[in-house]
């Protein structure tokens, strides 16, 4: 795959549009992990400057892993704010794991110094939170500030799976992430579940 096609130039406009009615401190959130069957879900938002030059940021399941660590890279130099949240298993398997991902987004954001003025949040669905937001439904594709927070995100959650996967090999997360692959349900078939497991989650 020819990953150049994909990949636009920074997009700001959005950012610009929300610039000009005054707001300062535009968050762009999105999350990782969502649709795994084991390991945490991270939210991760991200505040840009008006003079953002991080061209290349685009959604980063279309960015090759070596693109994103480069990026991932860039994003923590140049950002004016970058936080990050993951929510364990266990809050997952509590709250379930749409409301586990936009409580995480909602730490980012109400986290953040300074706080945000308005949030771009990637989806249809809003954070439980008081400050002003705008869900974008392909938000990554749409605007730059959400796009640098999937690449953090996906960054971070894959970091995390690899780790997890030297102490439980057999999984092979350090390939599949968590993700319900088929070798992935084969081996939770052959030697079970690990603590790392979302038991709300239908695993086989």
């Amino acid at each position: 795959m020819n990953h150049k096609s994909t990949i636009e130039p920074t997009n700001l406009h959005l950012e610009q549009q929300f610039w000009g009615e005054g707001f300062n401190h535009i968050m762009g959130l999105d999350e990782a992990g969502r649709g795994c069957l084991a390991g945490p879900v991270v939210a991760a938002g991200v505040v840009l400057p008006m003079d953002g030059t991080l061209e290349g940021v685009t959604d980063s399941k279309v960015l090759t892993p070596q693109k994103r660590e480069e990026l991932f890279d860039r994003i923590y130099i140049e950002a004016i704010v970058v936080q990050v949240w993951s929510q364990p298993v266990d809050v997952i398997d509590e709250m379930n794991i749409l409301h586990a991902s936009l409580d995480a987004m909602r730490h980012c954001a109400e986290t953040s110094n300074p706080v945000p003025d308005l949030l771009l949040v990637d989806g249809n669905q809003r954070v439980p939170t008081l400050i002003p937001q705008q869900t974008i439904v392909k938000g990554d594709m749409k605007s730059a500030t959400i796009a640098a927070a999937s690449i953090i995100a996906k960054v971070t959650r894959d970091r995390i799976m690899e780790n997890l996967s030297k102490e439980y090999p057999a999984y092979d997360w350090a390939t599949n992430k968590g993700y319900p692959t088929k070798a992935h349900r084969d081996a939770i078939r052959e030697h079970g579940i690990t603590p790392h497991h979302r038991s709300s989650f239908r695993l086989l």
